[in-house]
């Protein structure tokens, strides 16, 4: 019910995202989705990509700070007003995304997304009869779009 993803802290100084575009570009490790939020002095840049262990070994073997943390990935009807539909769903549960990005694949779109309640969301994406994106789905997603 959960994916992979790799937060990445980089410095907010030129090079420092290339530096990481590159070591996965040479490991082969195809990118899906990406957002970057800043602070002054560095930036978070979180990768959703086909293979996050191998991704996070490679990054921190080149002695780049990343982490590795599970997320909910939902997929919607590609039709406007259905991330507000789902939003509404864990709004009216009392739980709190604590950030969210998005993106469309194929024909559906894929919200990302992080809660201050994990245990709770997993069961309202049951009870509501959400589609989510396992980690085994990406593959397949992935070569949908090649």
């Amino acid at each position: 019910m959960t994916i992979q993803q790799l937060s990445v802290f980089i410095e907010n100084k030129s090079g420092t995202l290339q530096k990481v575009l590159n070591l996965l570009k040479e490991a082969g490790i195809q990118l899906i989705a990406s957002t970057i939020a800043d602070t002054v002095e560095y930036g978070i840049y979180r990768i959703i990509c086909s293979e996050p262990k191998r991704a996070y070994e490679t990054l921190k073997e080149a002695g780049i700070s990343v982490a590795l943390s599970d997320v909910f990935a939902i997929t919607l009807d590609n039709q406007p007003g259905r991330a507000a539909d789902a939003i509404t769903i864990f709004s009216e549960a009392k739980i709190g995304i604590t950030y969210l990005y998005s993106f469309l694949l194929g024909n559906k779109g894929i919200l990302i997304f992080r809660t201050d309640n994990p245990d709770r969301a997993r069961e309202v994406i049951i009870l509501n009869n959400l589609s989510f994106v396992a980690e085994k789905d990406l593959s397949m997603l992935i070569s949908e779009i090649e």
